[in-house]
C-alpha cells in the first residue's frame, strides 16, 4: 500500500510540475516555427521568385527547357510532383532542377517525360497502364519496374497530371501590352 501512495505521490507532483512548465516557459515557445517572434495570426507565404502564383496553386515547376517560366501546380500536379522527384526523375529526365539523373547509364535509353513531342501522342489511360505495369507488361524495357503494387491508382493519376505540365508544348506567351492599331 506503501509503494501505490509513493507511485501516485510522484505521479501527482510530476503532472503539476507539467502543468507549471506549460504555463510559462512552454506557452511561449512554439515547436512548430522558427524562432522568430510570431506577429498576428497569419503568416504570408513567400515564393522564391517575384513571379506571380495564383491563389489555390500548391507549388510551382521551373520549365526545364527554360528555367525563366514557372509552371502553378494545383494539388494534384504538386503530389504528383513529389511522386516523381522520389520514382521518376532518375532515369526519365537528362537534367532537372532536382540535378542529373542516371538516364545515361540505362540501356536502352528512358524516354524524357518533358518531350512534348512524344508525350503528346500518348493518352493518360495509356501512361496508367505504363506506370502500373511497369515496361515489360507493355513491351517495353524490363528495367522500368511495375508501379501499380507501390502507387496508388490515384498517385499514378497526379503523377501523370504532373507529367502533363512538364510535357507542355511550349511555354504561355505573355499577353502583349501593345494595341493593334488595325493595319
Amino acid at each position: 500500500m506503501k509503494i501505490l501512495l509513493a507511485y501516485l505521490a510522484v505521479l501527482a507532483g510530476t503532472l503539476s510540475l507539467a502543468a507549471i512548465a506549460q504555463k510559462t516557459v512552454f506557452a511561449k515557445a512554439c515547436w512548430c516555427w522558427p524562432t522568430a517572434p510570431h506577429k498576428g495570426g497569419m503568416v504570408k507565404a513567400k515564393f522564391e521568385s517575384a513571379e506571380y502564383v495564383a491563389s489555390g496553386t500548391y507549388g510551382t515547376e521551373a520549365d526545364w527547357n527554360n528555367p525563366d517560366h514557372v509552371y502553378a501546380l494545383n494539388f494534384n500536379q504538386e503530389q504528383g510532383r513529389r511522386v516523381f522527384y522520389q520514382q521518376c526523375v532518375w532515369c526519365h529526365a537528362d537534367t532537372t532542377p532536382a540535378g542529373p539523373s542516371n538516364r545515361s547509364n540505362i540501356t536502352p535509353d528512358p524516354g524524357l517525360l518533358n518531350d512534348s513531342a512524344v508525350l503528346s501522342k500518348v493518352n493518360d489511360e495509356s501512361l496508367h497502364k505504363i506506370i502500373a505495369s511497369g515496361g515489360s507488361g507493355v513491351g517495353k524495357s524490363a528495367m522500368m519496374p511495375p508501379y501499380g503494387a507501390t502507387l496508388s491508382d490515384e498517385e499514378i493519376n497526379d503523377v501523370i497530371a504532373y507529367i502533363r505540365v512538364i510535357a507542355a508544348p511550349e511555354a504561355p506567351k505573355p499577353a502583349s501590352n501593345s494595341k493593334s492599331t488595325g493595319e
